[in-house]
């Protein structure tokens, strides 16, 4: 999914080739004035073939005044830009002041306008070096004496093509991503530094695998085609480093693992392809050949665990990549992802609060509009319908620039829009919970009609855009994908409405053929579920006793899971006339996910402990929620605990919930009030953990 950004050592190298191969210079050079002349000596008659055709007092002048100055400066330094200035008073034709500008511009860039400004002075300084270090660039030789006096060249060359590319792809130019990768080409390097061409074109087809020739001449006609020339990008990738091996084994003391770095990139992408196609051995093949090489992109390995099913195994691979700098200003997927698996954890609240905190530190810039995402989700699983609403309209107006990732504009729209459907849903259930009447109390009833109608007007603009999207059959509806950017459980809400015995068939197949053992339970409840839509509610109850059964279930990372289950075994239960049985699987459901309680329109049954200041009017109101309020002891059932205190004007509520065993299932808390009829709907929503506090935060 991330882009893996090539940090060669090109500092390093530089100065190993240095001290070798200069050693009889730095032997000499004593003092400024032998340093200059030692250094004129080496520019009239150790390389005069790569000297561009200027006259020898601007080379020097280059030499003295411009690259003497920038061995000492960092180009990431907040001084790249002075030196740009200065650099160009001097020689605006050499290339290394536009390249300082442009890196500068580019490490400050925050948005589309920012990459677009940083295009044009980087675009200048490759058409100067080119212009003027033709003959260096395409020069290949086993010589360190022919490659010391050109050693800055290579490095500069590629270092400013890497970075215009990044900037025609953080703008979506994917035309000019190519067309400038094939011009990199032509010099046939024989040391790529950050330039590893095949690979990027290999990266650049995937990230645009769902268009076609038409959109952009450089792809072929469908996602199985393009991801076939990919795989072939990198085959050659991997041809021209082991084809380069005899023209770099030579100086390879001076590159010390060289190559070896090289081949890992290669991998990289290799497992980006084969994950991507659930191609599961394959993938496990190249991710083992980076983990013995030291160089396991953590990230990229927690999705594929995660697709795989092993979230135990990808909630510590992100917490490894969560402790590694990218570099630049970008999505953090390890942080969006993480509270997915916080929700699988039927832990929303703690990936609310990681949410947050990538918001407040990411501001706006790149995975602002991500991270608000992942927190109306996170809301969404807390039952916070209208906390969920507000972020998720808060990503729809934020320009997000998908910076190094494949993830792009339309699963970003996709994951909102479908946030708002379970929103609209659940808005609909609300009016049910809130309302034991509701049945027959007409507002209500219009109220349900009016979130039913929106409900469908939204399902319909998902289908529309959704039709058009030729990713769907292997990112949607083929559950866990890497890149896929919703839950599993989100993907329900957009299928059980539609085409019902489509998606029991498909679903059914894939529970059966899917290689990947850990999810083939997941395609076995969606389809179990859809024919209890067709009221196969005796023949559905068998498997779902079987899916609560399956030894592959983690029950620390799949407690949503396990819920939905529940879920459905309650519902079975009730059409099939079971009461004890319903109560029982209620139950259960309550004590592992609380907070989808309220959404399943099947009142919980609950004991009430009230005591204290009580208001009448809150506990009418909260009486007459939906809530089945139970004295008989052997019904399964919490206990709630409401106690009411006044000081003065100050009127607060402390709750909290037990379970049959006397432990808390939601933690003690208070809260504060005014107005009767507001807090005996929050109250009803609060003893199911809705809002409040962690329960996870002091344990």
């Amino acid at each position: 999914m991330a882009c893996y950004l090539k940090k060669t050592l090109i500092v390093t190298c530089i100065i190993a080739l240095t001290l070798c191969a200069g050693n009889a210079f730095a032997q000499q050079n004593k003092n400024k004035k032998d340093a200059q002349a030692a250094a004129k000596a080496q520019l009239q008659n150790i390389a005069p073939q790569f000297r561009p055709p200027h006259p020898a007092d601007k080379m020097e002048q280059r030499y003295f005044d411009i690259d003497a100055k920038r061995m000492i400066e960092n180009i990431n330094s907040e001084d790249a830009l002075p030196r740009s200035r200065e650099f160009k008073r001097i020689d605006s034709t050499y290339y290394v002041g536009w390249m300082f500008e442009g890196v500068y511009k580019y490490n400050h860039a925050e948005d589309y306008l920012g990459y677009k400004n940083a295009i044009q002075p980087l675009e200048r300084a490759l058409y100067l070096i080119e212009h003027d270090y033709a003959k260096a660039l395409s020069t290949r030789t086993s010589d360190i004496m022919t490659l010391y006096p050109i050693r800055m060249i290579g490095p500069d060359y590629t270092l400013i093509a890497y970075y215009l590319m990044q900037c025609y792809s953080n703008t979506d130019q994917p035309d000019k991503v190519y067309t400038l990768l094939r011009r990199t080409l032509k010099w046939k390097l024989q040391l790529h530094y950050y330039m590893d061409t095949y690979n990027f074109l290999a990266w650049t087809v995937h990230r645009n695998r769902f268009y076609t020739h038409d959109k952009y001449a450089f792809l072929k006609n469908s996602i199985d085609e393009n991801e076939k020339l990919a795989n072939r990008y990198l085959d050659t990738s991997m041809m021209q480093i082991l084809n380069n091996e005899a023209i770099n084994a030579p100086l390879e003391k001076f590159l010390p693992g060289y190559e070896h770095k090289e081949k890992m990139s290669v991998y990289h992408y290799k497992n980006i392809i084969y994950s991507y196609s659930f191609n599961i051995d394959s993938a496990n093949y190249y991710f083992d050949l980076m983990r013995k090489g030291g160089g396991l992109p953590h990230n990229n390995y927690a999705n594929f665990k995660s697709i795989c099913g092993d979230f135990r195994t990808a909630e510590a691979e992100y917490k490894i990549a969560s402790e590694q700098d990218p570099g630049d200003r970008r999505l953090q997927e390890w942080a969006y992802y993480s509270t997915i698996l916080d929700i699988y954890k039927a832990r929303p609240k703690t990936g609310a609060e990681l949410a947050r905190n990538m918001i407040k530190a990411a501001g706006s810039t790149p995975g602002y509009g991500w991270y608000n995402i992942a927190l109306a989700r996170c809301m969404l699983y807390d039952g916070q319908v209208s906390e969920a609403q507000r972020y998720a309209d808060k990503a729809a107006e934020f320009k997000e620039l998908h910076i190094g990732t494949t993830l792009g504009q339309s699963q970003y729209d996709f994951s909102i829009q479908l946030i708002k459907l379970i929103n609209k849903e659940q808005s609909w259930q609300m009016d049910q919970f809130e309302h034991s009447n509701w049945w027959y109390n007409p507002s209500v009833l219009m109220s349900m009609a009016r979130k039913l109608g929106e409900k469908y007007l939204q399902q319909f603009l998902i289908i529309n855009q959704f039709a058009q999207n030729p990713e769907r059959e292997r990112v949607i509806y083929k559950l866990f994908s890497t890149e896929s950017t919703v839950s599993w459980d989100e993907i329900w809400y957009l299928v059980h409405d539609f085409s019902t015995q489509y998606f029991i068939n498909r679903f059914q197949k894939e529970a059966e053929t899917d290689n990947r053992a850990y999810i083939r339970k997941y395609f076995e409840l969606f389809a179990t579920r859809l024919r209890m839509q067709q009221g196969k509610y005796a023949e559905s109850k068998p498997i779902l006793d079987k899916l609560l059964r399956d030894p592959n279930t983690d029950a620390d990372y799949e407690k949503l899971f396990i819920a939905r289950v529940c879920q459905a075994e309650a519902e079975c239960a009730k059409e099939l006339d079971h009461e004890e049985e319903q109560n029982d699987w209620l139950y259960k459901l309550y004590v592992l996910y609380p907070q989808l309680v309220p959404y399943t329109g099947m009142p919980m049954n609950m004991r009430l402990h009230i005591s204290g200041d009580i208001d009448p009017i809150v506990e009418k109101r909260l009486r007459n929620c939906n809530i089945h309020w139970v004295t008989n002891s052997s019904i399964p059932a919490p206990d709630a605990y409401v106690i009411f205190t006044k000081n003065g004007d100050k009127k607060d509520i402390t709750y909290y919930v037990l379970d049959r065993n006397g432990n808390y299932i939601v933690q003690k808390q208070s809260f504060a009030w005014q107005k009767a009829e507001d807090a005996g709907v929050a109250i009803a929503y609060k003893l199911f953990n809705i809002g409040g506090k962690d329960i996870y935060a002091e344990n």
